[in-house]
């Protein structure tokens, strides 16, 4: 049986930042398809509000929020909102994070960091402080962040982003070894699939985008909903109860000796 089989995260309430676009509407999908109730918040209020009722239309039990993760407000405002509509809280997926376009490490400016860390990290952190007490609540549960191979191995341009990424795994494994005795486990994941912004890529400079994807053992781009979707789902079930403090590449084994 598959760790994504439908029915997998049943009556599981989980919270899923930056579904409007990309990684976060693959993971949001596979979610819904798999029987979590979901609370999916992003900025994009049109983009948010065009998978909420395409999710619903497929019989998922969802609700949504626009928020601004740079208010500091929006962190409590999103895990209120699911215990209103829900009732209780058992799994958060950290996925959202805005930056600027890339550009060299001296050309970036402290608003270029700023802009990352608020949306990165900084959220991170607050969500989780704000999910903690539902998550106890509910006698455990799961939250899966978000990293990335900028940050894990380095990126030329991605100065921001790579520290932003590297700060969410410093998070993640002090949360896992404090809250490990609370039954919440804390993981992240290291993605390379295919959203907008690399379909923007393959367009622009195709050439450079067959190196890095033929670069990878697995030969390929990874699904949102079939490889990241799927690792999440198996994250936020029972079947992973005993995995936590972990960083997990889904990258088709690029990456995997950094």
């Amino acid at each position: 049986m598959s760790y994504t089989h439908p029915g997998s995260l049943a009556d599981k309430v989980v919270i899923v930042t930056g579904t409007a676009r990309g990684v976060g509407r693959g993971i949001a999908r596979t979610l819904a398809r798999n029987g979590a109730r979901l609370l999916i918040t992003d900025i994009l209020a049109d983009e948010l509000a065009t998978l909420r009722d395409e999710l619903a239309a497929q019989g998922a039990e969802v609700r949504s929020v626009v928020a601004d993760l740079r208010n500091s407000a929006a962190a409590e405002e999103i895990v209120e909102a699911a215990h209103r509509h829900f009732g209780g809280l058992h799994g958060l997926v950290n996925n959202a994070m805005a930056i600027k376009p890339p550009s060299p490490f001296a050309s970036q400016t402290a608003d270029d960091f700023d802009l990352a860390i608020s949306t990165g990290p900084r959220a991170t952190f607050l969500l989780m402080k704000a999910a903690h007490p539902h998550l106890v609540a509910a006698g455990g549960g799961s939250i899966v962040n978000f990293g990335s191979g900028a940050g894990a191995a380095g990126e030329p341009g991605f100065a921001a982003y790579g520290a932003a990424k590297e700060s969410i795994r410093g998070l993640s494994r002090v949360a896992a070894l404090e809250w490990g005795a609370d039954k919440i486990r804390v993981n992240v994941v290291l993605p390379f699939a295919r959203t907008e912004g690399t379909d923007f890529w393959e367009k622009s400079d195709p050439e450079a985008f067959k190196a890095v994807v033929d670069a990878v053992p697995l030969r390929r781009i990874g699904d949102s909903e079939k490889d990241v979707g799927a690792l999440v789902s198996f994250l936020l079930g029972d079947d992973s109860t005993y995995i936590t403090a972990q960083s997990v590449f889904v990258a088709g084994g690029s990456g995997v000796s950094r």
